[in-house]
């Protein structure tokens, strides 16, 4: 067997992980390779590539469904849902700039094994709620297959909630089937400036409260703003705090009108258009744009709004971080420059006296294999998370220990 194995059908998979179950093989699910750099480093396996099983099987626009073999790039699947005025409403953000400086766009399996959902997240759920069904072969080299191409009520163990954001640790997606909507023809974003974070937060958490169909939250504190390409973010050295409305051209205008009332004791508004809404957004969720690419570390915190601002304070006290909030202010993106091995230590005590969890996002080699990258589990619960490894993947075949030190 080759280093690299890359299967052109879903019986050839089988076949690769049947084989390695029996030769005691061990390999690491790669499609572009462009989140390589989220989770723990894999050592000593071979590469097992999907990038051959590509392409869109079905899509009926009329339906809102859509499926593709796993190793379809997102941005085929982008450019053909927009094709037809249609997108993916979880919003999946291109994150490979962040770890490669590359240009890479990911696949489809790549997203939904890392339950990977951008800004929109706060309204449309995130992707594992957008996904329908999907076809896999477990560790073990058994073929199975969950879900359909319609949303209905699950009996029983669901699935798919299981393969989403399990990383490629218990299964190889060959096919998956999302659920699609139509694109929203009109795109507002509103902006207030020089809100100190916590005044921000509660700002974002009053408007997130009413019936105004919000599709995007977030604040810029001073020294992140600037660093936007879009000159109405950038252009004062001042913090900035945005939501965004879409939908219905008139149904978007009222609901403007209504954020103008309500925001204009904080000062003026601005307004950006569809075109800088789209670009702004894809800045946000793209990270890069705003955090330090030099930066040591970069995490990923969620925490419940109302605390995420004492939270940053905190941190601040003891590490030189750069951050801004996204999701209402219930998601904190921080970089972290410190050269210090106790930077985890010091975000996870500060965690441990709120509720939430943080996720390091990215990170050298080192710190990936000596940190805990995801948030430790309580023994119960990784009692159950050894068990649903050995179940589907008895002896450790794929993605070994990406998630978790011995799983």
């Amino acid at each position: 067997m080759s280093s690299v194995f890359s299967p052109d059908t879903p019986k050839d998979l089988l076949d690769c992980i049947k084989m390695a179950c029996g030769q005691g093989e061990k390999f690491e699910i790669r499609g572009q390779g462009s989140k390589r750099g989220w989770g723990r480093p894999i050592h000593n396996c071979r590469i097992l590539d999907l990038g051959k099983l590509s392409g869109i099987s079905l899509y009926e626009p009329k339906e809102l469904v859509l499926s593709a073999a796993a190793g379809t790039t997102m941005k085929s699947i982008v450019e053909t849902l927009r094709d037809n005025d249609q997108y993916l409403a979880f919003e999946p953000p291109k994150l490979s700039s962040l770890y490669d400086g590359s240009d890479k766009c990911g696949t489809l399996g790549g997203v939904i094994a890392t339950n990977l959902s951008g800004p929109r997240r706060l309204s449309a759920g995130a992707a594992r709620d957008h996904l329908l069904g999907f076809e896999a072969v477990s560790g073990a080299g058994e073929y199975f297959k969950s879900g359909g191409r319609v949303v209905k009520n699950v009996t029983g163990f669901d699935l798919s909630k299981l393969l989403a954001g399990s990383f490629g640790t218990l299964a190889a997606m060959t096919s998956i089937t999302v659920k699609v909507l139509p694109r929203p023809n009109k795109s507002r974003t509103l902006l207030v400036r020089g809100l100190e974070n916590k005044a921000a937060i509660k700002v974002l958490s009053g408007s997130l409260s009413l019936s105004l169909e919000v599709s995007g939250a977030a604040h810029l504190p001073i020294g992140i703003s600037n660093k936007s390409s879009i000159p109405y973010i950038s252009s004062d050295n001042s913090s900035v705090t945005v939501i965004r409305l879409e939908g219905h051209a008139p149904s978007v205008e009222a609901r403007c009108k209504i954020v103008k009332k309500i925001w204009r004791q904080y000062g003026d508004i601005e307004e950006l258009h569809t075109h800088n809404t789209e670009k702004f957004w894809n800045e946000i969720s793209g990270i890069v744009t705003f955090l330090d690419q030099e930066a040591n570390q970069i995490w990923r915190i969620s925490v419940p709004p109302s605390q995420g601002a004492e939270l940053l304070v905190k941190l601040k006290e003891k590490l030189k971080c750069d951050a801004f909030f996204d999701w209402g202010g219930g998601l904190i993106w921080l970089s972290e420059s410190n050269e210090t091995k106790y930077s985890e230590k010091i975000i996870r005590e500060a965690m441990s006296e709120q509720s939430g969890h943080a996720t390091l996002f990215r990170a050298s080699d080192k710190d990936r294999e000596s940190f805990d990258v995801f948030n430790p589990q309580p023994n119960a619960l990784m009692n159950i998370t050894r068990k649903i490894k050995k179940n589907f993947d008895p002896h450790g075949v794929l993605n070994p220990e990406r998630m978790y030190e011995g799983v």
